[in-house]
């Protein structure tokens, strides 16, 4: 029998947000037995409290966003992934905006300033849901498949094709939650250059500065559009690496798109409510999908939200 766990003390992160561009800070304060995972916003009169449960995602076009009574949480993936892995059942985090800070674009600054806060085991037995059936999630447009089985533990497969040739097709594997601090949590979320002015020109990544994601060049790019990006992100100069990236940043590893694909879908899951035991596998797995997954599982395994 797992116990359910909180933290210990609170702590709190703060940053700018990555579509909103607004500077805010988290707060993550221990919570009682069977309390679950909710976001309180304390810049809003009255501090409307959200609940991180798949039934309140209303939108998933660049991220998972979540909302409650007209009051909403953007981008929530990573900090919901962070919490699964450090195996927190019950925490409370204060916000102050709209949206929480992307940090360095992986669920790395989250996941350390949780453990640096400490784990605390509760008096209650925590809630997880053994898939008994298999489920397969399907969305024909974009040619993805979500499938979860039975299994004596939660493990998790990802594969991910954009058909690309600077992002050939990747996989990703965990086979233990434990694997996440070393083989995950660092692995940022990533772009092509392409959509870049795309996503300036519809109000998105206001909070980018080419620090926190790894952006792929798949097509030849000229010194002018080069240029352009780096003012627009308020960089002298920006170049290509070889391999097709651009020299903001370094990989980690050579599969760190999949990877950080692995670290979304974490997240994703985790507005279940309560941790899997089953396997996992995914192939193109994105926000959409991922949720849409999960409402499945709720339906078919009969869980009550």
């Amino acid at each position: 029998m797992e116990k359910q766990h909180t933290i210990k003390k609170s702590v709190s992160i703060s940053g700018t947000g990555l579509h909103t561009g607004q500077s805010g800070t988290l707060t993550f304060h221990p919570a009682e037995i069977n309390h679950g995972i909710k976001f309180r916003r304390v810049d809003l009169f009255g501090k409307p409290i959200v609940e991180a449960l798949v039934k309140n995602v209303v939108d998933t076009s660049r991220g998972t966003t979540i909302a409650q009574n007209g009051v909403k949480v953007y981008t929530v993936e990573h900090i919901m992934a962070a919490l699964r892995a450090s195996n927190i059942d019950n925490v409370l985090i204060d916000l102050n905006c709209e949206e929480p800070p992307i940090l360095d674009g992986s669920s790395r600054i989250v996941f350390d300033a949780l453990k640096e806060a400490g784990y605390e085991e509760q008096d209650a037995e925590r809630k997880c849901l053994k898939i008994t059936k298999k489920i397969v999630y399907t969305h024909p447009k974009v040619g993805c498949e979500l499938v979860v089985e039975p299994a004596d533990k939660f493990s998790i497969d990802v594969k991910v094709d954009y058909k690309s040739g600077v992002l050939n097709v990747q996989e990703a594997h965990m086979t233990d939650i434990s694997e996440f601090e070393k083989e995950f949590a660092m692995c940022r979320t990533f772009v092509f250059f392409q959509e870049l002015e795309m996503l300036l020109a519809h109000n998105l990544i206001k909070g980018g500065d080419l620090s926190n994601a790894i952006v792929f060049i798949e097509k030849q790019v000229s010194e002018e559009d080069l240029k352009r990006v780096a003012n627009l992100f308020h960089k002298e100069s920006i170049a290509v690496h070889e391999g097709g990236i651009l020299n903001n940043v370094t990989l980690y590893f050579e599969n760190e798109p999949a990877r950080h694909k692995l670290l979304d879908l974490i997240g994703d899951l985790t507005l279940l409510g309560m941790p899997i035991i089953g396997k996992v596998t995914a192939y193109k797995p994105g926000h959409f999908s991922n949720t849409e997954f999960v409402k499945l599982i709720v339906k078919k395994m009969g869980v009550a939200m």
